[in-house]
Protein backbone atom coordinates (compact mmCIF):
# COMPACT_ATOMS: atom_id res chain seq x y z
CA UNK A 1 0.00 0.00 0.00
CA UNK A 2 2.86 2.39 0.84
CA UNK A 3 4.51 1.84 -2.54
CA UNK A 4 1.24 2.63 -4.28
CA UNK A 5 0.96 5.94 -2.40
CA UNK A 6 4.56 6.84 -3.25
CA UNK A 7 3.93 6.03 -6.91
CA UNK A 8 0.79 8.17 -6.91
CA UNK A 9 2.68 11.08 -5.32
CA UNK A 10 5.37 10.80 -7.94
CA UNK A 11 2.80 10.88 -10.74
CA UNK A 12 1.06 13.92 -9.19
CA UNK A 13 4.34 15.83 -9.02
CA UNK A 14 4.93 15.17 -12.71
CA UNK A 15 1.40 16.05 -13.77
CA UNK A 16 0.87 18.99 -11.39
CA UNK A 17 4.09 20.98 -11.12
CA UNK A 18 4.60 23.31 -8.17
CA UNK A 19 3.05 26.72 -8.39
CA UNK A 20 5.29 29.72 -8.76
CA UNK A 21 4.31 30.84 -5.26
CA UNK A 22 5.40 27.49 -3.79
CA UNK A 23 8.67 27.71 -5.72
CA UNK A 24 9.28 31.23 -4.39
CA UNK A 25 8.58 30.08 -0.84
CA UNK A 26 11.11 27.28 -1.16
CA UNK A 27 13.79 29.56 -2.63
CA UNK A 28 13.36 32.39 -0.15
CA UNK A 29 13.83 32.46 3.60
CA UNK A 30 10.46 32.56 5.29
CA UNK A 31 8.87 32.70 8.71
CA UNK A 32 5.33 31.38 9.12
CA UNK A 33 5.38 30.84 5.35
CA UNK A 34 5.93 34.57 4.76
CA UNK A 35 8.92 36.49 3.34
CA UNK A 36 10.62 39.30 5.25
CA UNK A 37 8.58 41.87 3.30
CA UNK A 38 5.46 40.70 5.16
CA UNK A 39 6.79 41.91 8.52
CA UNK A 40 6.80 45.44 9.95
CA UNK A 41 10.10 44.89 11.77
CA UNK A 42 12.98 43.01 10.16
CA UNK A 43 16.05 42.99 12.40
CA UNK A 44 18.39 40.87 10.25
CA UNK A 45 17.09 40.09 6.75
CA UNK A 46 18.97 36.78 6.82
CA UNK A 47 17.56 35.68 10.21
CA UNK A 48 13.80 35.03 10.22
CA UNK A 49 13.83 34.87 14.03
CA UNK A 50 14.35 38.67 14.04
CA UNK A 51 11.28 39.37 11.88
CA UNK A 52 8.34 40.72 13.85
CA UNK A 53 4.75 41.82 13.34
CA UNK A 54 3.47 39.90 10.32
CA UNK A 55 0.70 41.84 8.58
CA UNK A 56 0.47 40.47 5.03
CA UNK A 57 -1.01 37.31 3.56
CA UNK A 58 0.92 34.85 1.40
CA UNK A 59 -0.35 36.85 -1.57
CA UNK A 60 2.68 39.05 -0.94
CA UNK A 61 4.62 36.60 -3.07
CA UNK A 62 2.47 37.67 -6.03
CA UNK A 63 3.24 41.29 -5.18
CA UNK A 64 6.95 40.50 -5.17
CA UNK A 65 6.51 39.01 -8.64
CA UNK A 66 4.81 42.24 -9.76
CA UNK A 67 1.46 40.56 -10.28
CA UNK A 68 -0.73 42.44 -7.76
CA UNK A 69 -0.76 45.65 -5.74
CA UNK A 70 0.87 45.54 -2.31
CA UNK A 71 -2.25 46.81 -0.56
CA UNK A 72 -4.19 43.74 -1.73
CA UNK A 73 -1.87 41.59 0.38
CA UNK A 74 -2.52 43.29 3.73
CA UNK A 75 -3.91 40.86 6.28
CA UNK A 76 -6.52 42.99 8.03
CA UNK A 77 -7.19 40.18 10.51
CA UNK A 78 -3.60 40.45 11.75
CA UNK A 79 -3.32 44.24 11.72
CA UNK A 80 -4.95 44.86 15.11
CA UNK A 81 -2.47 42.49 16.79
CA UNK A 82 0.48 44.16 15.05
CA UNK A 83 -0.79 47.59 16.11
CA UNK A 84 -1.38 46.46 19.69
CA UNK A 85 2.11 44.95 19.92
CA UNK A 86 3.58 48.40 19.25
CA UNK A 87 1.65 50.03 22.08
CA UNK A 88 3.07 50.33 25.60
CA UNK A 89 0.41 47.87 26.82
CA UNK A 90 1.36 45.44 24.09
CA UNK A 91 -0.56 42.59 22.53
CA UNK A 92 -1.91 40.33 25.26
CA UNK A 93 0.19 42.34 27.69
CA UNK A 94 3.47 42.00 25.82
CA UNK A 95 5.06 44.78 23.78
CA UNK A 96 7.21 43.85 20.81
CA UNK A 97 10.90 43.66 21.72
CA UNK A 98 12.50 46.24 19.42
CA UNK A 99 14.37 49.53 19.55
CA UNK A 100 12.40 52.76 19.81
CA UNK A 101 13.45 53.61 16.24
CA UNK A 102 12.16 50.27 14.94
CA UNK A 103 8.86 50.71 16.77
CA UNK A 104 8.34 54.19 15.30
CA UNK A 105 9.29 52.98 11.80
CA UNK A 106 6.89 50.03 12.12
CA UNK A 107 4.11 52.36 13.32
CA UNK A 108 4.64 54.60 10.28
CA UNK A 109 4.67 51.56 8.00
CA UNK A 110 1.40 50.19 9.39
CA UNK A 111 -0.20 53.66 9.33
CA UNK A 112 0.58 53.92 5.60
CA UNK A 113 -1.38 50.71 5.02
CA UNK A 114 -4.39 52.13 6.89
CA UNK A 115 -4.19 55.37 4.90
CA UNK A 116 -3.83 53.54 1.57
CA UNK A 117 -6.95 51.52 2.38
CA UNK A 118 -8.90 54.66 3.28
CA UNK A 119 -9.22 53.50 6.88
CA UNK A 120 -8.70 55.70 9.91
CA UNK A 121 -5.32 55.27 11.56
CA UNK A 122 -5.71 53.74 15.04
CA UNK A 123 -4.96 56.09 17.94
CA UNK A 124 -2.19 53.74 19.05
CA UNK A 125 -0.30 54.37 15.81
CA UNK A 126 -1.14 58.06 15.81
CA UNK A 127 0.47 58.45 19.22
CA UNK A 128 3.67 56.81 17.99
CA UNK A 129 4.04 58.73 14.74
Amino acid sequence: MLKAKEALSSIRRKIMPKSKVKEAIEKEKTKQGLPKEAFAIVGDPEDPETWKLPHHTRAIFRYLQGRIDLEKTVDWDRMPAAVAALSPGGYRGERVQASAEDIIAAARHLARHYEAAGKSVPDTLGALI
